[in-house]
């Protein structure tokens, strides 16, 4: 098995998520060694039953960024409000036949300072694992609304 690592290897692994994926993007399907996730999948725009890996992606990331928001707002003793939103949208491109991905996430955090709000957002967006592991490779725009 060839490995390819571009940075050095972490000192603590906090979780592994093990998920078996047979049959690809369409009419395929994965399940999470814990049965905590178990999907059909089918290709973006289908009628198939089942979701694709950019819907997947934009739950994960917009989870993930949420989170980093709150331990940003602990960090600053802010309150986050109680209805923050995360709108994330994955798009699936194609340029001469070749794949990408191009990402946008609309973070609402009403009733918040919105000098406060973006100061929040971008400590989100320096220390979220997704927004990182994306960072240079994906089309990204972060905006607060």
């Amino acid at each position: 098995m060839n490995t390819l690592t571009k940075t050095a290897p972490a000192t603590r692994v906090l979780y592994t998520a093990k998920v078996h994926t047979t049959g690809g993007r369409d009419g395929g399907a994965s399940r999470s060694s814990d049965g905590r996730l178990d999907i059909k999948h089918s290709l973006p725009g289908s009628k198939n039953p089942g979701t694709n890996p950019e819907q997947l992606f934009a739950a994960g990331w917009s989870a993930c960024f949420e989170g980093a928001i709150g331990i940003a707002a602990r960090n600053m003793k802010v309150t986050v409000p109680e209805n923050l939103a995360i709108d994330a949208e994955v798009d699936l491109t194609s340029t001469d036949g070749a794949y990408a991905l191009q990402a946008r996430l609309n973070v609402s955090l009403p009733g918040l300072d919105r000098e406060i709000a973006q100061t929040l957002v971008h400590a989100a967006e320096e220390t979220c694992p997704y927004s990182k592991a994306i960072r240079g490779n994906v089309n990204v725009e972060i905006a607060l609304v």
